[in-house]
């Protein structure tokens, strides 16, 4: 896979002489969601990178390939997928904050549970730990019925907006997630690192549940509504705000 193709994974250098403290150098981990591609985060990987931080934003086991593959991986692998981009990270940076869109806002979460000395913030664009959808509680048989459902991708307001992701929800991958999020749920208290949110007030994909439990169990959880993109704000009209307000979290939580 070319590095220039969009669902490529996406790693930028950290340029210490442009960070607000030149001798703290800073690493910023961008997760994509559930059967996207780093397509995803890449302009705002790259709003980032031109502010002097270190960013990595890795591409998913299963992803950026087919759904059939995706179906032969889960949580497992994608929590590894972005512990280890974290491991880099924090062996060449001296703070690193973790970010993540939809699922990989569960990861990130997942992240700064298990590192709560080592993730110095938390950034979540519609972070998804939770759904009401009373169908999914079919999932633990239909996966073996049936390989796969249509997808609901692409959930931009802005047109020509596109994701790279699948038309197709692999079902076995999508019951790991559910697991997974069970898992980031009952570990929410464990994180202490500050954590903003940006939620999308129109959004086709996730509900409000899994936001509103994070704001209640995560003590230095604030959020910001977006009005004006749905599901994938990172590439929405919502994209600039999301770009520039995080940077100045980063900043204020950090230092750098």
């Amino acid at each position: 896979m070319s590095q220039n193709s969009p669902t490529a994974p996406f790693s930028a250098a950290a340029r210490p002489e442009l960070t607000a403290d030149p001798q703290r150098r800073l690493g910023v981990l961008l997760s994509h969601g559930f059967t996207g591609s780093p397509a995803s985060m890449r302009p705002w990987a790259e709003y980032l990178a031109e502010r002097g931080y270190g960013v990595e934003v890795p591409l998913l086991p299963g992803h950026g390939t087919s759904w059939q593959e995706m179906n032969t991986t889960g949580w497992a692998d994608w929590h590894g997928a972005v512990e280890a981009a974290f491991t880099r990270l924090r062996a060449d940076h001296d703070v690193v904050v973790v970010a993540g869109l939809s699922m990989g806002g569960a990861l990130a979460l997942r992240l700064a549970a298990d590192h709560p000395d080592d993730v110095a913030a938390v950034v979540l664009v519609n972070p998804g730990i939770n759904s009401t959808n009373k169908q999914l509680l079919a999932l633990p048989v239909l996966k073996w019925l049936m390989p796969s459902m249509p997808a609901i991708g692409n959930d931009i307001k802005k047109p020509g907006g596109d994701e790279h992701g699948y038309e197709r929800t692999p079902l076995k991958a999508l019951a790991s997630m559910l697991g997974g999020w069970r898992q980031v749920r009952a570990d929410l208290a464990k994180v202490k690192a500050p954590v903003q949110v940006f939620r999308s007030v129109d959004d086709h994909v996730l509900d409000p549940s899994s936001v509103e439990l994070i704001t209640r169990h995560v003590p230095n959880a604030s959020v910001t509504l977006l009005h004006d993109s749905f599901h994938v704000a990172t590439i929405d009209n919502d994209a600039p705000r999301i770009y520039a307000d995080s940077a100045e979290f980063i900043r204020s939580a950090t230092g750098v």
